[in-house]
């Protein structure tokens, strides 16, 4: 535990001799704060003090302050409780069972719910292809973040998912980061990791659904959804222009990847801890919170259109917030590589927007 006694702020001055010139140092219950300039390049000084905290079971915090630097000294966290796996592969086969379901009921040639869940009750096994779509691309979008949180020394659960008796069969999927994230270049990694992953299956679901689909009367047709630039592109290629009165049937391939390309967008909405917001963060630190602000304005204004936007802005004021906490290491810059990243992933946000996901609502 850490040292509450008279010489706890003797112990920071050593750890950080020859990284720091100290100006300000005080302690307040169970953190040492210091405050000062540099004596070497910020990542080797993080680098050090980070490997000196280590034998003292400290964790140290950077901040910049007022031109200068801000280094505190917190107990390092307990490591992280096993996580109990049953729990991931009941709700996994859970989801496989409520997934079929959703794809079944979309074969249905009915508009009468009674004979839609019938019919999927019987044919369920018809529902694999969506079902397996859907998984693939959802999963793999968490797990991407899973191996890029464990390739970074970050310690994060599989994922979990979340069965629901609906349209699609699952409210997506979710892994709980268990350890602090380090700094923004991590913070970026993890966050763009998953969406790109997501995308590497989502895009070749809607090529290969598409070539399964086909073009009928639009007073044939059922839910109708909206388009975003890349599956509106995506749709041009594959099927070309549509004539007037018709419009497209998605095979429940392509739909599980316009539900793919939707979830990409909703998680790369630049705002609290939505892989977005890890991203923006990453760009541009502290800033983040006002392109955060300016998005969640906007879902309001694109609420009187669609008004599932009213409810996703609720959701991310009382859960997931608009700023973004900052890393363990608010100070060392990000690469270039990192940036090219970044930039490329919001430009798949762009891409997957759909302003009004759900017509006619």
């Amino acid at each position: 535990m850490f040292d509450i006694s008279s010489d706890r702020e003797e112990k920071a001055r050593n750890i950080l001799d020859g990284v720091m010139q100290i100006s300000e140092i005080g302690s307040e219950q169970f953190r040492i704060t210091a405050i000062g300039e540099l004596l070497m390049p910020v990542e080797e000084a993080v680098t050090i003090t980070r490997k000196r905290c280590a034998s003292m079971e400290l964790m140290p915090v950077f901040r910049n302050k007022g031109g200068k630097v801000l280094i505190q000294f917190v107990p390092k966290p307990k490591k992280p409780r096993r996580s109990n796996y049953r729990i991931n592969v009941i709700l996994f086969l859970l989801t496989i069972v409520t997934t079929m379901f959703a794809g079944a009921i979309q074969l249905a040639n009915t508009t009468e719910m009674y004979d839609a869940i019938i019919y999927a009750i019987l044919n369920i096994h018809k529902g694999i292809p969506f079902s397996f779509t859907i998984i693939l691309i959802l999963g793999s979008h968490e797990l991407g973040h899973y191996f890029a949180s464990k390739r970074l020394g970050i310690e994060a659960t599989l994922p979990y998912f979340i069965p629901f008796p609906h349209i699609i069969g699952t409210f997506g999927a979710v892994i709980k980061v268990k350890s602090p994230i380090t700094d923004r270049k991590s913070l970026l990694e993890i966050g763009a990791t998953g969406p790109l992953v997501g995308l590497f299956f989502a895009i070749p679901a809607v090529i290969i659904g598409l070539n399964l689909s086909k073009v009928i009367p639009i007073q044939q047709a059922g839910l109708s959804l909206g388009n975003s630039i890349l599956f509106h592109s995506i749709s041009k290629i594959i099927i070309g222009e549509v004539p007037a009165g018709n419009d497209i049937l998605l095979h429940p391939v392509a739909f599980a990847g316009w539900i793919g390309l939707f979830v990409t967008a909703l998680n790369l909405l630049p705002v609290g801890q939505l892989d977005g917001g890890h991203i923006m963060y990453g760009l541009i630190g502290k800033y983040q919170q006002w392109t955060g602000w300016v998005v969640f304005f906007l879902m309001f204004v694109f609420g009187f259109f669609w008004p599932g936007w009213f409810l996703w802005a609720i959701l991310i004021m009382v859960l997931i917030k608009i700023k973004h906490p900052p890393p363990l290491d608010d100070i060392s810059p990000i690469s270039w590589k990192h940036k090219i990243v970044g930039i490329l992933t919001m430009v798949f946000f762009i891409l997957t927007f759909i302003p009004v996901p759900f017509l006619g609502f």
